[in-house]
């Protein structure tokens, strides 16, 4: 482990070096590339420096503890222990940070909500998971932008898709995905019975041109025009369009935009987030049984997290974690302790594997 972390010190100080070359700092994309390198290592080279201190500090007082009075070795045995305790601590922080990393980690997300089992209610409850990402997004600094929705009746989401932009944006919402389970009285409920209904939420690492190559000849693209709520040129033109690839069969459509060249864009970029996922699960295992695993069917049997509103409860069933503040995480975003619990046991499997 420490001859590892010696190369990628060394690794740190080539990076520093390169960073001030006036070459690097003309082309944008080694620059990006290299200062987030550079991020990557300092959070790995602080702690083993830090070690490297408390090494030495131990060292130094064993080497003087021979020769002490009484009373300066209580004193020494004090500084002992300090270290000792310091380097245990240390250590275990750098088993964690050389896990092996998520490719992903550096991208940006694309989230798709969709109502799945529960009709007009399960559409409700896909946009109370949308606001909730919404604000909790808001809390950790990041930018989110709607890419595409497609509204329901009585105001709820048949479909929303939406970026996210930020540092650690993938690290943290990839443990969204799946079916999410609401408990609760619906609006349209006359006698105030009790209804359980269902989301589902796919997290997409957002994909760059470079990463993704779509032959041009491989998509089918329709227009039409738009359906639901829209003003002047949006449902009087024909600005929607589906963009269709053919090899993989994956379907995009987009119409909030009031431009087919904005709706065609923003279909290409979900596009190729799709396709970068398949690529990425087709390497690890089949695409469509991955895929599944993280949506599955959308039945309520299927669900990762469970909101019963009676009972004010928020329960992560993969970790069997139960908050009783549902109002505080779905109304404000406050998600938290549940998503540093569920990065916390992810890292603790990985150390055990």
């Amino acid at each position: 482990m420490f001859e590892r972390l010696a190369l990628l010190e060394q690794e740190y100080e080539d990076v520093l070096q390169r960073l001030s070359d006036p070459a690097v700092a003309s082309d944008q994309r080694a620059f990006r590339e290299l200062s987030r390198r550079h991020k990557q290592l300092e959070g790995i080279v602080g702690p083993y420096r830090r070690y490297r201190v408390a090494q030495g500090d131990l060292a130094a007082a064993k080497e003087m503890y021979g020769d002490a009075d009484a009373d300066e070795r209580e004193l020494l045995r004090g500084e002992i222990e300090t270290a000792e305790t310091a380097m245990a601590a240390l250590e275990d922080e750098l088993k964690l940070l050389l896990l092996p990393r998520d490719p992903n980690d550096d991208k940006n997300v694309i989230v798709e909500i969709r109502g799945a089992e529960g009709g007009e209610e399960a559409n409700l409850f896909a946009r109370d998971l949308f606001e909730m990402y919404s604000r909790f997004a808001e809390r950790q600094g990041w930018k989110l932008e709607v890419l595409g929705s497609d509204p329901s009746a009585m105001g709820g989401f048949n479909e929303v898709s939406f970026l996210v932009r930020g540092d650690g944006v993938w690290s943290k919402l990839k443990h969204e995905a799946g079916v999410h389970r609401v408990q609760r009285v619906p609006v349209t409920e006359s006698q105030g019975r009790v209804h359980t209904s269902s989301a589902t939420v796919t997290v997409l690492p957002e994909a760059e041109e470079i990463d993704v190559q779509i032959d041009p000849n491989d998509l089918k693209i329709d227009v039409y025009r738009s359906t639901g709520p829209g003003g002047q040129s949006v449902n009087t033109t024909d600005s929607a369009v589906r963009i269709t690839h053919v090899p993989t069969g994956v379907v995009v459509s987009m119409q909030d935009e009031k431009s087919q060249i904005q709706n065609r864009a923003r279909a290409m970029q979900v596009l190729r987030a799709r396709l970068l996922k398949l690529e990425q699960d087709r390497q690890a295992t089949e695409a469509s049984e991955t895929r599944r695993g993280q949506t599955g069917s959308g039945a309520r049997s299927e669900k990762i997290r469970t909101y019963n509103f009676k009972e004010n409860r928020v329960t992560d069933h993969r970790i069997g974690l139960t908050l009783y503040r549902l109002d505080r995480i779905l109304g404000e975003g406050d998600l938290d302790e549940i998503l540093d619990a569920l990065v916390a046991d992810d890292r603790t499997r990985q150390l055990a594997q």
